[in-house]
């Protein structure tokens, strides 16, 4: 597993650091989530999501595209990003192979490795102390074999 990038086409001067990268993705709500269909087709959603320094947790409804699409081929790629203008844009892209955690749709039954998620992610999407599960909602993990950043904020400072 590699969590840091290759070099980058832009190079490392735009990258992010590990510190702004965690913190990046800790803040921002939405990403979007590219898997691919049996004859190669490309599809694109957007997720709410919780990072946990390591990993990047998803919440997706079970009877999606994507659910069936992992479910047949595993591989994804997410991409973070924000920014209007130009000098402003800054992002993160994490690609890897997506792992369903727990009950498929979720509905709270015992998983301590959804512990952590679910706190994170009902104290940023929700306010709240408890996950409230809706039957219609599952866990996925990517613990990425690729992590791609920048933030061309930083040119200005070149």
């Amino acid at each position: 597993m590699t969590t840091e990038t290759h070099p980058q086409r832009r190079g490392r001067r735009i990258m992010m650091t590990t510190a702004e990268r965690d913190a990046y993705l800790t803040e921002q709500r939405t990403c979007r989530v590219a898997t691919v269909s049996s004859d190669g087709a490309p599809h694109i959603g957007a997720l709410w999501f919780v990072w946990d320094g390591t990993s990047l947790w998803l919440y997706s409804i079970t009877r999606s595209r994507r659910w069936a699409q992992l479910r047949k081929d595993p591989r994804i790629a997410v991409v973070v990003d924000d920014g209007v203008e130009y000098g402003d844009l800054r992002g993160v892209e994490l690609s890897g192979t997506a792992v369903f955690v727990g009950e498929a749709p979720r509905t709270g039954e015992p998983c301590p490795e959804l512990d952590a998620p679910e706190g994170m992610f009902t104290q940023k999407y929700f306010g709240l102390t408890e996950m409230p599960h809706d039957g219609r909602h599952a866990w996925l993990r990517l613990t990425p074999d690729a992590i791609a950043s920048w933030d061309f904020r930083k040119l200005a400072a070149l």
